[in-house]
């Protein structure tokens, strides 16, 4: 039995685990100012608060109910727009009225629900930041982002770390917040077992297999991994099972990785991102997932565990076997993703899609490099979209490796690179496209990384000049 609070009141039901949360709420509740819309996790339409108790503190973040799978609401506080509702306005619902923010309506619950979302967490960012997920077709958006100016108003006043108190007691939250946190330490969660369809976050399966996951028996990773991250004899070992969000505002990576906190906004919409997991994006075996393609610029390792608790450890470029085929054994598991701690290494992130945000990229490339008295001790450059797997380029980094850090080995380079990848044509662009994108990113990543060795003038002579990229297919 799957048991949660739904806005004030405790839920326990048999509904089929792998059945989606939003028509719960809808079909089940009747609350029906949580809306269908793209069923796909882009609009924003469908957002709830998801509250749960982290190291014993009561945490809440904003997800999509459309492809959240029942189960994955066991033990967790759920609140709906309606949860949110005071005698009057609340805050948040008053600056959207205020700054003339709604005009059909649809839209508006999930934009109220991400901007309390915002209050509620102690992330130092931006309202309008915690929108990305968040699609209006009607209003523009000035009127939307004039709204979440206010709420950065409103959270200027807030103390970090206690949002949840000082809201109920300003009376920007019901009253019955205060005693959740006592609720949900009381709710005996259910453990699932291997036995079922293995489901993380659920981003990627639920658009793909949501009708017929509806009836499956649902194996919910989290009972398996774990989301902590630790360093141990020179390695940062992550638990497969942390979001993206989790991951990237980690105290541990953000002190040995801090270059990747400049990419997280390419990434997904902030509801994908706090359910998204490291695992569920490596496992998808997507060509051009941004995850992947960053991970293997720091040479990742995975460690696998099967039924038995038996582990092995595979380099994570060994991982990918052929399209959306990986190396991953009927009854394993990712447990763990190490990288390692000692790698002084620049480090940057590259991707070109039709839309700048919430999008898939037509080519993505992520490079590690170590320099030391302009050679290049190490490297590590991948790319994605240009094969069918997301790729490390090892020859054009085992090309690159020893070289001098100059503008002849950069352009010596160009023709290692395009004998390595095979991109295809598709609705993201024609393979000559992509062959030429993956240049200008390689180049572009130089350019970031070492302003003081290279001019913009010079990377662009190359990027003109070259005519082995310049052959018709």
């Amino acid at each position: 039995m799957i048991k949660f609070i739904l806005n004030n009141q405790t839920i326990k039901t048999e509904k089929e685990e792998g059945s989606s949360l939003l028509d719960f709420i809808r079909t089940e509740m009747h609350l029906t100012a949580t809306k269908i819309g793209c069923r796909e996790g882009d609009c924003g339409a469908c957002t709830v608060l998801e509250g749960s108790l982290v190291n014993g503190i009561l945490t809440y973040k904003s997800i999509v109910s459309c492809l959240t799978p029942l189960v994955n609401a066991d033990g967790k506080h759920i609140v709906s727009v309606e949860g949110l509702n005071l005698d009057g306005l609340s805050p948040v619902q008053n600056a959207m009225a205020e700054n003339s923010a709604t005009q059909c309506g649809f839209c508006t619950p999930g934009f109220v629900v991400a901007l309390t979302a915002h209050l509620l967490s102690s992330q130092n960012s931006a309202a309008v930041d915690s929108l990305g997920g968040n699609i209006c077709r009607c209003t523009g958006y000035k009127s939307i982002e004039k709204a979440a100016v206010k709420v950065d108003e409103l959270k200027q006043v807030l103390l970090f770390g206690s949002e949840i108190e000082q809201m109920i007691k300003k009376g920007w939250l019901p009253y019955y917040f205060s005693g959740i946190e006592k609720r949900l330490a009381e709710i005996e969660t259910i453990k699932t077992n291997m036995d079922g369809i293995l489901i993380s976050g659920g981003t990627d399966l639920m658009v793909q297999q949501a009708d017929s996951l509806r009836h499956e028996k649902i194996a919910r990773a989290g009972d398996f991994v774990s989301d902590k991250v630790a360093e141990e004899d020179g390695t940062i070992k992550i638990g497969a099972g942390i979001t993206v969000n989790d991951f990237f505002r980690n105290g541990l990576i953000m002190e040995h990785l801090p270059q990747l906190s400049d990419f997280l906004p390419l990434i997904a919409s902030e509801q994908i991102r706090n359910m998204g997991t490291l695992a569920g994006n490596i496992v998808n075996a997507s060509p051009i997932g941004d995850i992947s393609i960053m991970l293997l610029a720091f040479d990742s390792r995975l460690v696998l565990e099967n039924k038995d608790s038996e582990q092995r450890q595979l380099a994570l470029k060994d991982f990918f076997v052929s399209y959306k085929e990986t190396s991953l054994k009927p009854d394993e598991i990712i447990k763990y993703i190490l990288v390692n701690t000692d790698m002084d290494m620049n480090f940057n992130f590259e991707k070109v899609s039709k839309r700048t945000y919430l999008d898939i990229a037509s080519v993505n490339t992520s490079l590690g490099i170590t320099v030391d008295n302009k050679l290049i001790k190490e490297v590590y450059f991948s790319a994605g979209g240009v094969a069918a797997v997301p790729k490390l380029m090892s020859q054009s980094s085992g090309f690159l490796k020893g070289k001098e850090l100059s503008i002849p080995t950069l352009e010596s380079v160009l023709p290692v690179i395009k004998s390595e990848i095979l991109p295809i044509s598709d609705i993201r662009g024609s393979s000559r496209y992509k062959s030429l994108l993956l240049r200008q990113l390689f180049l572009q990543h130089f350019l970031k990384l070492f302003p003081d060795e290279f001019e913009q003038k010079d990377i662009l002579n190359i990027m003109t000049t070259n005519s082995l990229y310049d052959e018709e297919y």
